[in-house]
């Protein structure tokens, strides 16, 4: 008999060509799920026979909550080598083996200056007032050479971002709790001596810190105060960084000119959010790491992270 293995949340049907799943299929019989789950109740109901999942990002958490009413499940496997939404040490106690995949960086770094552009330059907008039939030209785009570009958070992302800035002629000014001046320095960046001082002199402020105790609703009111009323905000890293009251009040009552989101604390996010509606916010789907490139690695070596433990091996495994 074969082993149960359910694919999780593959919104776009993408998961089955992206990888060569006949490599395990004499073994493991596949199930497919696109639908996002609405509870707990239909996680488990869905999949509470299943032996193996393969799940992707932080779609649908797994705390200790969930993973104590899925007695049957062996082997979890995520995208990446790190997903905040599983209880890793519940996994571990339940003996249930979590590994994952490699990803890339570059694919969020591209997004987030999709998104800048397209605020910058009123993209979607203008295309849409052309198609319309409507007025020729009705917006004035912002700059970017020149302007000042405010990083919060250095790292891999963050310095990739600066890299394309310099490209623009940008000034980039980077901060995040732990950076320091020989660090920004190398990413031909000035480090701020503060998170006030970065965002009241930036025209464009983009998000590239992990979530965690020291960054979750790290700008509040008070911060989104100080930003320029012409400066936009762009989130590609996670939606909880930013305090979703404060931001609904800052772009409804022009404290700032505007945001790129690609990231929210409900995803999918509700039909009726505000977000979907307001004038400057240009949203995308948390599309951030969704290209050919991250798919083929996540779901091929999904794959390969089955074999491995089929064979009794596994790699990858999450700390």
């Amino acid at each position: 008999m074969r082993r149960i293995c359910a694919i999780l949340d593959d919104y776009q049907g993408a998961a089955r060509q992206m990888a060569d799943w006949s490599r395990i299929e004499d073994r493991v019989e596949l199930r497919t799920i696109r639908t996002p789950f609405a509870s707990q109740d239909e996680v488990v109901a869905a999949i509470g026979d299943c032996e193996m999942l393969v799940i992707m990002r932080e779609r649908t958490p797994f705390p200790a909550s969930l993973i104590e009413r899925l007695p049957n499940l062996k082997l979890l496997v995520t995208s990446g080598m790190r997903n905040l939404a599983i209880d890793v040490g519940a996994a571990k106690a339940r003996g249930i083996t979590v590994c994952g995949t490699d990803s890339f960086s570059e694919p969020p770094v591209e997004l987030t200056w999709a998104l800048l552009l397209g605020l910058a330059r009123h993209v979607v907008p203008e295309a849409n007032n052309l198609r319309a039939g409507g007025a020729w030209q009705s917006s004035v785009g912002a700059d970017l050479a020149g302007r000042t570009l405010g990083l919060i958070g250095l790292g891999k992302i963050g310095a990739r971002v600066a890299k394309v800035a310099r490209a623009f002629d940008m000034n980039v000014v980077a901060w995040s709790q732990n950076l320091t001046d020989e660090r920004a320095q190398a990413a031909e960046a000035t480090r701020a001596p503060s998170l006030d001082a970065l965002l009241e002199q930036s025209d464009y402020v983009s998000i590239h810190v992990v979530l965690g105790d020291r960054t979750r609703g790290l700008l509040g009111e008070a911060q989104l105060r100080q930003m320029k009323k012409s400066a936009y905000l762009i989130n590609t890293s996670r939606a909880a960084i930013v305090q979703r009251d404060a931001l609904l009040r800052a772009l409804g009552e022009g404290w700032i000119a505007g945001a790129g989101l690609d990231v929210f604390e409900t995803e999918p996010l509700p039909a009726d959010d505000p977000l979907r509606t307001l004038p400057n916010v240009l949203a995308t789907p948390h599309l951030g790491y969704v290209t050919d490139r991250n798919y083929r690695a996540y779901f091929g070596q999904a794959v390969e992270d089955i074999e491995a433990w089929l064979s009794g091996s596994p790699v990858r495994t999450l700390a």
